[in-house]
């Protein structure tokens, strides 16, 4: 409920009353004193009665049309407009606030459709110009259907089906229809199969991560570091499959040659509980920008555009949230550091 302010309407129109009972009660006692007619009374108090009533109609019936005016421009895909009198202290107020938050809300899902558009169609270009100018040089006998060849177009193929399942996940955050199934598991040999699929999609096979896109850089030094080494955890292993893999693919793009990424594990305060850390040895995220990392299509200007398609940390804040746990980016002297907690099975 709204609490009562000294210029709600509901006040207005009380002393809407009040003044008008004042002023014809005023105007009576002046023509009992004078001898006045009482008809020239009535008719002095209707005409006040008329006018302040018209005065404060127009105070209130005036942000209503601009309201209108401004619902109507957003029903039509205009979402730039906004309602003027945000700042009166009031229920018209309350309301004009509302309609531009829902503005700014719809034009925020605006833009962030048109960027999913062009990124998917920047996405999709690549790899499918790649497969017609080979499959068009081997019909054309340019070049002949050889074991190379077969690995550039698979590679491009396993591109697409890379962003195909970026987008699956992207429909399955909005539609919040992902039911977790989670279960007991050791973390070191399941940690250690993510690290060993990462080494494998950077020699070549980046068909196996899931989300961001897969890394394909082969200098960087992934390392596992779990303790104690029989350490176990409660969780949906596939859900945090797509949380350690982008994580790991985010550091890898981000650090310098001959870098070293570390995917540290260790137990929570409950039983079940997870403490997980992701860290890099690049040139890190400033603190302003840090609460923006897990936003969709932010590529980390700070860090450098690395042409993905700015959803896979989108996608892991996802995955961490659906668990009931926490991500974000903690202090580190060097690098990236991001911290990701599951509550376990309590």
């Amino acid at each position: 409920m709204r609490p009562f302010s000294p210029f709600s309407i509901k006040t207005k129109l009380g002393t809407l009353v009040v003044v008008s009972v004042f002023i014809t009660t005023g105007l009576l006692l002046v023509a009992l004193r004078t001898d006045t007619e009482l008809r020239f009374i009535t008719v002095f108090s209707v005409i006040a009665s008329m006018l302040i009533t018209q005065f404060v109609a127009h105070s209130l019936t005036a942000p209503l049309d601009d309201m209108t005016t401004v619902a109507r421009a957003i029903s039509h895909g205009d979402y730039t407009r906004r309602v003027r009198g945000a700042g009166r202290r009031d229920e018209l107020g309350d309301l004009a606030s509302t309609i531009n938050l829902m503005a700014d809300d719809l034009e925020a899902v605006d833009r962030h459709r048109k960027e999913l558009v062009a990124n998917v169609s920047h996405e999709l270009r690549t790899p499918i110009a790649a497969l017609r100018a080979v499959l068009e040089n081997v019909v054309d006998g340019v070049s002949a259907a050889d074991p190379e060849t077969m690995r550039t177009m698979l590679k491009q193929t396993e591109r697409l089906g890379r962003l195909v399942e970026t987008l699956l996940d992207l429909s399955r955050v909005d539609n919040g229809v992902v039911p977790l199934k989670a279960r007991r598991f050791e973390v070191w040999p399941y940690l250690s199969g993510v690290l060993k699929e990462s080494g494998l999609a950077a020699a070549g096979r980046p068909g196996l991560l899931s989300g961001s896109g897969g890394h394909t850089r082969n200098d960087v030094h992934l390392h596992l570091d779990v303790f104690p080494p029989d350490l176990c955890a409660y969780a949906d292993a596939e859900r945090l499959h797509q949380v350690v893999a982008n994580l790991i693919d985010n550091a890898v793009k981000h650090s310098p040659p001959h870098g070293r990424v570390t995917v540290r594990a260790r137990a929570g305060d409950v039983p079940g509980s997870l403490a997980l850390e992701v860290r890099d040895e690049g040139p890190g995220i400033p603190e302003a920008e840090r609460h923006r990392v897990f936003e969709r299509f932010n590529r980390g200007s700070a860090r450098g555009g690395d042409g993905g398609t700015g959803l896979g940390l989108a996608i892991a804040r996802w995955a961490v949230e659906l668990h009931g746990g926490r991500i974000g980016v903690a202090e580190s002297s060097r690098g990236c550091r991001i911290l990701v907690t599951l509550p376990g099975s309590s």
